[in-house]
């Protein structure tokens, strides 16, 4: 057979062909005296198995793998490990698919691409108008998106629900255009991180949440100030706790 009769037969393309000679999954006959290359019944086995294989999803490296165990003894272990990976995307496309189902049911304008547990907490949030209960509600969600904070959402969720608590974001909202040695920073730095039990602070993740160049800069550099100092101060005492 030639090189077009034999890829008409396995259902390949004559390119696909010249790949696996020259990636070195199929060897390449010796050509005839009439120029051409002449395929055997053998070659167009070993090219099926090699479609079946790269069809099932394994990368030619794998099929490589396969191929040069003639009792096909690692072929077990390779499909079972594909059959791992094949479950797991299928498991991340569920919850994406879950996620877009209940975005799309949102009312117009209220959709937003948050975790389930994120958005569970943020739905039994008592209405506030402060702007720094804003902030840290944008903050939640930035580490939402960067990958964590369920067990950190849970706990937070008694928290959250403390009208103390709002008290406290009031006194800091109070801050608005004052200098940063106000008299009124260490005190409320201390209360805030007063507010904070043991089990909001163990769920809170390694660094504190985003961690990247500069991030801490920008993150001070959204407050007032006074209001920056503060959250200095509380950022630094919960490192405190932490090397603690």
């Amino acid at each position: 057979m030639r090189i077009g009769e034999i890829a008409a037969l396995v259902g390949v393309t004559t390119r696909a062909i010249r790949h696996y000679h020259h990636v070195g999954l199929l060897p390449e006959p010796e050509r005839q005296a009439n120029g051409y290359r002449a395929y055997t019944v053998r070659d167009a086995v070993l090219l099926a198995r090699v479609r079946r294989l790269t069809e099932l999803g394994l990368s030619l490296d794998e099929v490589r793998d396969v191929l040069a165990d003639d009792a096909s003894r690692e072929l077990a272990d390779v499909l079972e490990e594909l059959d791992a990976d094949l479950a797991r995307q299928e498991a991340e496309i569920r919850e994406r698919r879950r996620r877009l189902a209940a975005l799309l049911a949102a009312p117009p304008g209220e959709a937003e691409p948050l975790s389930p547990a994120l958005a569970a907490l943020l739905a039994g949030l008592p209405e506030t108008g402060s702007a720094t209960a804003r902030k840290d509600r944008e903050h939640l969600e930035l580490l939402d998106a960067t990958g964590g904070g369920e067990a950190l959402y849970a706990a937070l969720g008694p928290l959250a629900e403390d009208p103390a608590v709002l008290a406290l974001y009031e006194r800091l909202d109070e801050l608005h255009g004052a200098d940063a040695d106000d008299p009124r920073i260490p005190e409320l730095a201390e209360d805030l991180v007063a507010a904070v039990p043991d089990e909001v602070f163990a769920a809170i993740p390694a660094g504190g949440g985003p961690v990247a160049p500069g991030f801490k800069e920008a993150l001070l550099a959204e407050y007032e100030p006074a209001q920056a100092e503060v959250v200095r101060r509380v950022m630094e005492a919960f490192l405190e706790r932490g090397r603690g």
